[in-house]
């Protein structure tokens, strides 16, 4: 079992305030995804202005098949837009799984799925979501991504409590991914408490 001590220590900064998990946009899937993602924020009447300059990605049940590399494949066009809109070091993968030091200790996974989506998996000592500080430190070593506050970075992801509730404790824009890869009905209910809001595991499938 791929255990989450970042999501379980996080849950009293939850029970104290709640709203840290709640989305700035919600998404049916992957594939409803707005590029540029600025779209996803920007309000009707034009009066709150975002400049999302980079993107960090969930990958499991978000763009790919849980435990798979590939992006799904109903994904790709959709995939393969957003890696155009945000190119280079803009868009990063970082995973609870792929890239954490504590899961994927000799970075093998990470390096599988870079080789299979050619985009940046980023390696963290600490799982989402208390792992805000690693990927702003990842951008500012990569000054040429544009990156020079959290409010430039979006977050998009299929859980609550880990996703959205980086991108709330980063400063940073969230978009929760609502039904992800894997049908609803072919999880079971500890799965399903699972991958929408890591508290439990990042892997019981």
């Amino acid at each position: 079992m791929n255990l989450n001590v970042s999501a379980s220590l996080n849950i009293f900064k939850l029970i104290a305030k709640p709203s840290l998990c709640l989305p700035h946009a919600t998404v049916a899937t992957f594939d409803d995804l707005s590029i540029p993602l600025d779209k996803a924020f920007t309000s009707s009447s034009g009066d709150r202005k975002v400049d999302i300059k980079a993107v960090v990605l969930d990958k499991d049940d978000c763009f790919a098949w849980p435990e798979k590399n590939d992006v799904y494949e109903d994904y790709k066009q959709r995939f393969a837009a957003l890696r155009a809109a945000y190119p280079g070091k803009r868009l990063l993968i970082v995973s609870n799984t792929a890239g954490a030091m504590s899961y994927d200790t000799n970075g093998r996974l990470a390096a599988e799925v870079e080789k299979a989506t050619g985009v940046t998996v980023l390696p963290h000592r600490v799982k989402k979501p208390g792992c805000g500080q690693e990927i702003m430190s990842y951008f500012r070593e990569h000054p040429e991504t544009g990156v020079t506050s959290p409010a430039h970075v979006a977050i998009v992801g299929d859980r609550l409590a880990t996703d959205m509730m980086l991108a709330n404790m980063m400063g940073s824009w969230g978009v929760w991914v609502k039904d992800g890869v894997v049908p609803l009905q072919q999880k079971s209910i500890v799965s399903s408490l699972s991958f929408k809001t890591g508290l439990v595991c990042d892997r019981c499938i």
